[in-house]
């Protein structure tokens, strides 16, 4: 390992290991509160019972993790490539702003979760109500923060954009995204988070396969272990989207002071 990688993981466990001791005295004390309380095993298991009676139903789990990951994917990334350029075509259309843009604003008000009896009673019960459901979950904190983003450019870098003479792409391309790109990922980030409740709530709604599917199958069999198994798989599908969009936030915004803080 060279003298620059070993600094950077020193520097990374320096900076990480008080996040890594909360979650190990959280889980110690979870442990141990199951004897001192005597918890009945049909409310709650200790973490270690959850790892092992999971673990004979392993192969179902990662079955299921798949098809919740592919479900969260593909709305995540659909959001993602409509919320954008749908954001940009509002900031700089007046009609879009006074017609199409209150009625963003409008279906953001609606819980999404009220949608997803609608789409499983038109689609069925395949991966596309699902994607659906994620999809709207997702597109709606990427295209409010993307309006945001681009139409708050300062008058003064506007005009000084102008003044250089150069082409209104150009100055889009080389100062407005720069500009607008810090914004966007923090709505990109918002729908990160918020994908895989999106997937579990339209596999809890209809569904025959899933990680949301699984929890309420295992809740009402009285098996709470396999309920926070299915949970904590759903945590790492969320902090692994989250983490690669933190990943690419970093690599495209380096100059970023977010990111130079860090």
């Amino acid at each position: 390992m060279s003298e620059k990688a070993l600094n950077r993981l020193v520097r990374w466990i320096s900076e990480s290991w008080m996040m890594f001791a909360f979650f190990a005295c959280f889980f110690l004390l979870w442990e141990w509160s199951i004897d001192w309380f005597e918890v009945p095993k049909y409310i709650l298991n200790k973490p270690s019972e959850i790892i092992t009676n999971s673990a004979a139903d392993l192969p179902r789990l990662m079955q299921y993790t798949y098809i919740t990951g592919l479900e969260t994917v593909l709305g995540f990334v659909v959001a993602i490539c409509l919320a954008i350029p749908i954001g940009v075509a509002i900031t700089f259309s007046n009609i879009l702003r006074k017609t199409l843009y209150p009625f963003l604003v409008s279906v953001e008000m609606v819980p999404k979760i009220a949608f997803a009896p609608l789409f499983i009673s038109w689609l069925g019960f395949g991966l596309l109500p699902k994607v659906i459901i994620v999809f709207l979950v997702c597109f709606f904190p990427i295209v409010l923060n993307a309006i945001l983003a681009f139409g708050s450019l300062s008058q003064e870098l506007d005009r000084f954009s102008q003044i250089t003479g150069s082409s209104k792409i150009k100055i889009f391309l080389k100062i407005r995204i720069p500009f607008a790109l810090p914004q966007c990922f923090v709505g990109i980030k918002y729908a990160a988070i918020n994908a895989t409740v999106g997937a579990a709530i339209a596999e809890f709604i209809g569904s025959d396969q899933g990680l949301g599917f699984y929890i309420q199958i295992v809740t009402g069999n009285m098996r709470p272990d396999l309920a926070f198994a299915g949970i904590f798989l759903l945590t790492l599908l969320g902090l692994g989207l989250f983490g690669i969009v933190t990943l690419v936030e970093r690599l495209m915004i380096p100059w970023h002071i977010s990111q130079r803080r860090g």
